[in-house]
């Protein structure tokens, strides 16, 4: 533990801090689409390292709300305020915002233009959409029937529509918690989900019960979850596996049906995550070859597909780093360092970068897994040994001292990016 601690403190230390508002130059006008985990690492560590640059940002939401964490809303171990952040202090780095959706992306001219018909251009353009959700991939799924059954992936409203209908729920009612096939957000999110709704319901509504339908056989962290849920929610959780029909083939928001390739299940709250692809614009704008995700040059985050294009995050593809919140951080800060290189005149350094993934079971039940990967010429490959995972069989003490972290994590990191 004392490994993985030493890796989240030093992975803190290589973010960004908070840098004053500077007098801009005539330098490169860097164009920045999405100031989530990604976009604002980004602009706090290209504003430190070449404040002669014109950053302008655009973002069609008022305020950030943050997927990690999220579980923690809908499980009721917090309101909805602690996942969500104002953008005033990215503000006062002496950049210029365009507020409002980004609708189109031409990425020869590098032209971004606005729902309300602006266009902004850059030298350089920076794309952290993040993703977008393949309701088609489901039968009968719509963004309108996310209304009835909320996959809630996209922190936000859906995140306070799925808390609402759990609270809403009658004793004895079934949660389905619906999880697609790979690669999606948040590798471990929806067990993390499922084990904060699960501490929910044994605490208010303790004749419920959780059935999930997995797509996958194995997950992230599947051994610590599964010796969770034996102590603390045993007989609450059923998980159906893809081997044995857990893929979810069709929905019915009319009569709350879901329906995998042999069982049809009527739930009382169904929480219905589809497959992902990459971000609306990326894909619109063909950034991603027709793959679903964003090829880019491992060291730079250059597009392979758009020169002066750059993706980080969600969108991309990261080898084997996963598709997390910290990742994007750290890809933000280091996509921002070779930018500011090649600005000067010089080839981008290759860097480690590290990802530290917390989970939460309880409020006091918290495991970690803490990954280092080298940017190499074939790609983000993890180095082994260079991370570390909680035990299995640790105690009480460890769990709580994890979960003490896990908060000090998220604190100390969205005070960094958006403070």
């Amino acid at each position: 533990m004392k490994m993985q601690r030493r890796t989240f403190v030093a992975s803190l230390a290589a973010l960004p801090l908070a840098a004053p508002a500077l007098a801009r130059g005539a330098g490169p006008r860097v164009t920045v689409v999405g100031a989530g985990y990604g976009g604002a690492s980004f602009i706090r560590t290209l504003r430190r390292l070449a404040p002669e640059v014109e950053i302008t940002v655009i973002e069609q939401t008022p305020r950030f709300h943050s997927c990690p964490f999220s579980n923690g809303v809908i499980g009721g171990l917090w309101d909805g305020d602690r996942i969500s952040f104002e953008y005033d202090g990215l503000a006062s780095t002496g950049t210029r915002w365009a507020s409002g959706a980004a609708v189109g992306f031409d990425p020869a001219t590098r032209e971004v233009t606005l729902e309300g018909g602006e266009v902004v251009t850059g030298d350089y353009v920076l794309l952290s959409p993040g993703i977008s959700l393949n309701f088609a991939a489901i039968d009968g799924y719509s963004p309108e029937a996310a209304e009835a059954m909320p996959h809630a992936w996209q922190a936000g409203s859906q995140t306070g529509l799925l808390r609402r209908q759990l609270v809403e729920m009658e004793d004895g009612g079934t949660v389905v918690v619906a999880i697609p096939r790979p690669p999606f957000r948040c590798p471990p999110g929806p067990y993390e989900r499922i084990s904060l709704i699960a501490h929910y319901l044994k605490a208010a509504k303790p004749a419920s019960k959780i059935i999930v339908l997995d797509a996958q056989d194995g997950f992230s962290k599947q051994g610590l979850f599964e010796e969770c849920w034996a102590a603390l929610y045993p007989g609450l959780i059923e998980r159906i596996p893809g081997a044995e029909s857990g893929e979810v083939e069709a929905v019915d928001p009319a009569t709350m049906r879901v329906s995998t390739a042999f069982d049809d299940i009527t739930a009382d709250v169904a929480n219905v995550i589809p497959p992902q692809r990459a971000g609306a614009l990326a894909l619109d704008a063909g950034l991603d070859g027709g793959i679903g995700w964003c090829p880019v040059d491992p060291v730079s985050f250059e597009s392979t597909l758009a020169p002066g294009v750059f993706i980080i995050g969600d969108a991309a593809i990261m080898g084997e780093m996963p598709k997390s919140g910290f990742s994007a951080a750290q890809q933000g800060s280091a996509c921002a360092a070779a930018l500011a290189a090649r600005i000067a005149g010089d080839d981008p350094a290759p860097r480690k970068l590290i990802n530290t993934c917390y989970s939460l079971a309880a409020p006091d039940w918290g495991f970690s897994v803490a990954d280092v990967y080298a940017q190499t010429a074939d790609g983000i490959a993890a180095i082994r040994p260079g991370g570390g995972t909680t035990p299995l069989g640790a105690d009480a003490d460890t769990h709580a001292a994890e979960a003490r972290y896990a908060n000090s994590w998220f604190d100390t990191l969205t005070s960094q990016l958006w403070g």
